[in-house]
């Protein structure tokens, strides 16, 4: 039995029509809404690659059943800034050498702005907790950890 509802992605009202009741929120994204940010890799909430934010909070949309989030907010990496203009996050990310192949890279954009909307200036140890449920199999994590440190370093010194 198909179902039609309507989900908040990135500030707009999208319809979701001829969906399933039980399609994960990743699916609903990529294959229904065509937001392609978000990565299906292990689909058990184990590897990141496919986090967003709903209502600000970081979740693996592999384990949301979309349907469940109607009513709430929901932010891709395709939300966070116009198409072609990246966020600081996004550029620290560059800046720092922190983006290999790339597969793992829109989770920990979206780990990165929850961590930084929550706390201005994080230490290490925490940038490391809230990165933890995101795996990257190419970097050793340092240059990530220090793109992170770089855009709480820059938006100290603008007063952000």
């Amino acid at each position: 039995m198909s179902e039609q509802y309507t989900l908040r992605v990135n500030g707009a009202d999208r319809p979701v029509q001829d969906a399933w009741v039980g399609e994960s929120l990743l699916y609903v994204l990529r294959e229904r809404l065509g937001l392609l940010a978000a990565k299906g890799a292990c689909e058990q909430g184990e590897c990141g690659s496919c986090s967003v934010l709903v209502d600000g909070e970081v979740v693996c949309s592999c384990l949301v059943l979309a349907a469940s989030a109607v009513g709430q907010e929901i932010t891709t990496v395709e939300g966070l800034a116009e198409p072609g203009a990246p966020t600081d996050v996004q550029q620290a990310y560059v800046d720092a050498g922190a983006v290999q192949c790339g597969f793992c890279t829109p989770g920990l954009i979206m780990a990165t702005h929850a961590l930084l909307e929550r706390t201005a200036a994080p230490s290490e140890l925490e940038i490391r907790e809230a990165l933890s449920g995101n795996v990257c199999r190419c970097t050793g994590y340092g240059r990530i950890i220090e793109a992170v440190q770089q855009v709480a370093a820059r938006r100290g010194e603008a007063g952000r």
